[in-house]
């Protein structure tokens, strides 16, 4: 009797899940069904009303004990790919190194995965498992059941799994315990699973900053020594993971997360020069700060604007420095402009497709400095005008320029016709030359005679 209570209380072991599971009740962790998204908890159903398992997974748990709402909700699955698809007309197999099934309903997608193992033998002389000279896991496309599952994840708070039908959790690692200490904690040895993917250090380094947690000390210790071994993740992997720090609406303590970490050779290498330059650090952070905010508010962050923010401080070196040598102001921008482009291409691999728009807000930062004549009202209507107005003022407010400069520009928006006109000043920027029409011999404009 006293043992039912405490298992309906505490938890209790799991035997259809594995070994190890605890399965924690309602009253252990407070989640329930109609916290979930109805796709994902129709996705469950559906699974479970086949003769599947299905369970919320990972990040959507580990959101909702921390009383957050859930970006997505993934579902786990002892259905093969094959056998998911077979149940959703709406769903789609994608990837070739391992399949997952995509589960549309309406304009939500449901990411099915089937139940993976690391491909780690029952002793470790038997391990089996493709690495490289540096320990890094070149495949664990095996399937497997979800105690397997569960210890291929990282961290233990990633590693719970949701039963909707139940409304249990299931626990192999000490998840929610480590959710309500406010931990990261890395599953099984640090070192090994750094070594297997270097990765995991960047996402650390995320998750504490986004969730607000300490890295456990443990966890924390190979970081400094490992930190090397990025260089061998390929630099478009390495880009994905940056922009999933710096568009997570918590980039400005994540950017010195990396740095506090000696991680941001392997992500943003140029944040060395930028944040050890007064103007250059109050730039990047006045940048990352305002777009944690519109994220908070839930408005649209352009990745293409964030980047071309973490860039300018080196265009804006080079640019001057090749003034100084002698090269007008224009052509100095524009080849500053792809000198920084292309030699970053080595280290974060920036996508070109953002190219364009970084270099029209870079482009018409000195369009700015122009307030006479109809310059102002051209540059109003410039498709680009607004992103390179928010620019400008996060180069006022680190004093890179004066701070009237983006006041006039606030208030010029702000003001009818006639105060604008008011508000102009001499217009002592240089006029574009025309080309003269080259006249051809015998016309009678060029002052030779005509034939009689």
């Amino acid at each position: 009797m006293i043992r039912r209570i405490i298992n309906k209380v505490f938890g209790r072991k799991s035997r259809a899940s594995g070994s190890g599971a605890q399965i924690l009740p309602l009253a252990a962790h407070g989640i329930r069904r109609a916290q979930l998204d109805d796709c994902g908890l129709k996705t469950c159903e559906t699974l479970a009303q086949a003769g599947f398992k299905g369970y919320v997974v990972g990040g959507a748990v580990r959101d909702l004990l921390l009383g957050k709402t859930p970006k997505d909700f993934d579902v786990a699955t002892d259905a093969t790919p094959e056998e998911v698809r077979r149940l959703f007309r709406r769903s789609r197999i994608i990837g070739r190194r391992f399949q997952i099934v995509h589960v549309m309903c309406g304009r939500v997608t449901i990411e099915v995965t089937t139940f993976r193992s690391n491909g780690q033998k029952e002793t470790e002389d038997e391990d089996e498992r493709p690495t490289d000279e540096h320990g890094r896991l070149l495949s664990d496309n095996v399937f497997g059941n979800m105690a397997d599952d569960a210890a291929r994840r990282d961290f233990t708070i990633n590693a719970l799994y949701y039963d909707p039908a139940r409304e249990e959790v299931h626990d192999y690692f000490g998840g929610v315990a480590d959710c309500k200490k406010r931990v990261l904690r890395m599953i099984g040895d640090p070192e090994t699973r750094f070594r297997e993917d270097p990765v995991r250090m960047l996402r650390a380094a995320r998750f504490a900053a986004k969730l607000d947690f300490h890295i456990d000390p443990d966890t924390r210790k190979p970081v400094a020594t490992l930190a090397p071994l990025l260089a061998n993740i390929p630099r478009a992997r390495i880009f994905d993971e940056a922009l999933k720090l710096l568009m997570s609406g918590h980039a400005l303590r994540g950017v010195h997360q990396l740095r506090a970490e000696g991680l941001h050779h392997g992500m943003l290498p140029l944040l060395d020069t930028i944040l050890d330059d007064p103007t250059g650090e109050r730039f990047i952070n006045a940048a990352l700060k305002t777009t944690d905010m519109r994220i908070a508010e839930d408005k649209p962050a352009s990745p293409a604007f964030l980047f071309g923010t973490l860039l300018w401080p080196q265009v804006l070196q080079r640019w001057r420095a090749l003034e100084a040598a002698g090269e007008k102001p224009q052509p100095a921008l524009f080849l500053a402009m792809d000198e920084v482009l292309d030699a970053q291409r080595g280290q974060l691999a920036i996508p070109r497709r953002y190219d364009g728009m970084m270099k029209e807000i870079w482009a018409l930062q000195p369009r700015f400095e122009q307030r006479g004549g109809q310059r102002p009202f051209r540059l109003l209507e410039h498709p680009r005008f607004r992103a390179a107005y928010d620019f400008l003022l996060l180069r006022a407010e680190s004093g890179e320029v004066d701070a009237e400069l983006g006041e006039w520009w606030t208030r010029f928006q702000e003001v009818g016709d006639d105060e604008r006109a008011a508000m102009l000043l001499a217009d002592n920027a240089p006029k574009p030359r025309r080309k003269r029409k080259r006249r051809k011999p015998g016309d009678a404009s060029s002052g030779e005679a005509q034939p009689a």
